[in-house]
């Protein structure tokens, strides 16, 4: 017969069941039982964060570059209140997270009591699922429905909040495959013949095709890359890719045509914008991407794939819609044109190619170069250079900077790009890069950042210290909130409202005070050096870049505007007067 343990003692073994190496976490009052069983045994690692926000952006880095589900521990109260915009975050970019919550004793739960909040009420809107578990014998089945939900499917945060006392009373626990689950959550994966017939259909017809790929290419896997590749080779089509998509194809392949959007390259959004039949893989259709909605890519035909059908027609109508895991649908996908032997003959789409080919002559990622100013854009194509053979793991936090590092560095594997794409998290790349260093102890982590963003999460530097953890932090430095400034010059009569940083800290110092290196550069002249040697310094480091102050980022999507009005740089001006309703779409 299987002897009594406490609930605390129960989570560890579950976890210990999952797999669960790594956990995220701070200490509090309502979780001290389950840190005390954490105390005891040497399976599990612990990663004392120092803000809970941190906790869940180093737990998606940790999920987003292996591929397994992060965990995170934290106590009730602000512990938990602090961990929503993480949760969002994960939310948002559909990364597999399990966030454990203390709460309070289960009879004290509505009373107000001492670090008491309602987290399951507060989280249902930016959560996958979430449960409040009054009753130690549904513990188990909570924790293994928990990750079960978090990593099937569309990939998502669940939360577990679990009240003190139910952390000391006692159950029996019966095993992972004994345990019945509380929910049948049951993903569609496997799509349908008939779709798979319609697409092979519309590919054949095509004459300006183009994938689209999203972050759920990377998702579903390390197969999945590898079958869209195939078939992107197969087929001679060009390929973009979102933000979250980079890497899902290799950016230095000749079929692709760089990431596409606001912020996207001229070849990629034009061919979009001209295209016959989008193939969107594992992409939604969002704001950043189709600019005004009345004039994306008109002329198309659209066909999305994607595991969750909530997506479908959200924003943008699609003549064929495909439910199922990527991997299987592409799976099947080359199997009918194998079967069907079709053959992709290059003299079809010649004219399309051709016309993409003076797209691309445009050189849309050019700047000017100065010799004495270093340039956002140069420090990031050094960066690039110094370091592509290494294959750093490229985490980011949010603004111009992130852009840039999407523009100009090379991804041409998946789970190496690592930024926050539907929230737009100031502050995720530190605790994120945090995270993967974890997963990668010896693999290159690099946080490209702006000094703004740093800021929201520099405590970290202190949790890089404790676990000797060697991520390098690339701060471009221009003293602004660069987009905000961005959009405030482009959009509001250059009105730079509180977006000037006037009262930056010695970020070479600050290093130095949590026992890193600092290091800085003013002249391009300094930057290879400078580079090469924060790569070889073996523990943290930040670098901190400082250049133009006055650079955009460019080529750039006005607010209202569609993909055929892009402005590519500063001399460019959009064709009509910005109205307040395209204001808003920024």
């Amino acid at each position: 017969m299987n002897k009594k343990i406490t609930g605390a003692k129960l989570l560890i073994e579950c976890l210990i069941k999952e797999g669960v190496k790594v956990i995220f976490g701070y200490p509090g009052g309502a979780v001290l039982p389950i840190y005390d069983e954490l105390f005891k045994q040497k399976k599990i690692r612990h990663i004392l964060v120092r803000h809970e926000q941190a906790a869940v952006h180093a737990a998606e880095g940790y999920a987003r570059s292996t591929g397994k589900t992060g965990v995170v521990l934290v106590t009730s109260g602000p512990g938990a209140t602090n961990t929503v915009t993480g949760l969002t975050d994960a939310m948002m970019d559909s990364v597999p997270v399990v966030c454990i919550t203390g709460q309070v004793p289960t009879h004290m739960i509505g009373n107000d009591a001492f670090q008491e909040a309602d987290i399951v009420g507060i989280t249902r809107p930016c959560t996958k699922h979430n449960y409040l578990v009054k009753e130690v014998d549904k513990l188990a089945s909570a924790i293994h429905s928990a990750f079960y939900i978090a990593s099937h499917g569309r990939p998502g945060p669940v939360l577990i909040d679990i009240p003190k006392d139910v952390q000391t009373f006692k159950t029996q626990y019966l095993g992972k495959n004994k345990t019945k689950k509380l929910t049948y959550y049951s993903p569609k994966t496997n799509p349908q013949e008939l779709e798979i017939i319609s697409l092979v259909k519309m590919i054949k017809a095509a004459r300006k095709p183009i994938f689209y790929v999203g972050g759920g290419a990377v998702n579903s896997g390390i197969k999945a890359s590898k079958v869209l590749f195939e078939l992107i080779e197969k087929t001679g089509f060009p390929c973009t890719q979102t933000l979250m998509g980079l890497g899902a194809f290799p950016t230095s392949h000749k079929q692709s045509l760089g990431m596409l959007g606001m912020h996207g390259t001229y070849e990629a959004n034009l061919s979009m914008y001209n295209a016959d039949l989008i193939l969107c893989v594992g992409a939604r259709f969002d704001d950043r991407i189709t600019g005004k909605i009345s004039g994306f890519s008109p002329n198309s035909k659209k066909v999305h794939i994607d595991i969750d059908a909530s997506s479908f027609n959200k924003s943008v109508m699609v003549d064929l819609c495909i439910q199922g895991d990527i991997e299987k649908v592409l799976n099947k996908t080359i199997d009918l044109i194998k079967k069907e032997r079709i053959t992709f003959d290059i003299r079809k789409y010649q004219s399309w190619w051709k016309k993409i080919n003076v797209w691309r002559k445009k050189d849309c990622l050019s700047y000017k170069k100065d010799n004495k100013i270093i340039k956002p854009q140069y420090a990031l194509q050094r960066l690039n250079e110094l370091t592509l053979k290494k294959e750093p793991f490229i985490t980011t936090e949010v603004g111009q900077h992130q852009m840039w590092a999407a523009q100009y560095l090379t991804f041409n594997k998946p789970k190496h790009w690592m930024t926050s794409g539907g929230l737009g998290t100031m502050g995720y790349g530190l605790p994120a890069a945090m995270g993967v260093q974890i997963a990668h102890p010896n693999g290159l982590v690099i946080d490209v950042a702006g000094e703004a963003s740093i800021l929201m999460n520099i405590q970290e530097m202190s949790t890089l210290k404790q676990y000797r953890l060697p991520v390098k932090v690339f701060i471009l430095n221009n003293q602004y909130m660069g987009m905000v400034r961005q959009w405030q010059e482009l959009l509001h009569g250059n009105r730079l409202s509180e977006s000037y940083m006037d009262s930056l800290p010695d970020f070479v110092k600050l290093a130095e005070s949590f026992g890193a290196t600092g290091l800085r550069a003013t002249k391009p002249s300094e930057l290879d050096d400078m580079i090469l040697e924060m790569i070889k310094i073996k523990g943290p480091v930040i670098f901190d870049v400082c250049v133009d102050q006055t650079e955009n980022c460019f080529p750039m999507i006005p607010s209202g505007a569609t993909h055929n009005q892009m402005l590519l740089g500063p001399d460019d001006k959009a064709e009509d007067t910005i109205s307040e309703d395209g204001m808003v779409l920024v």
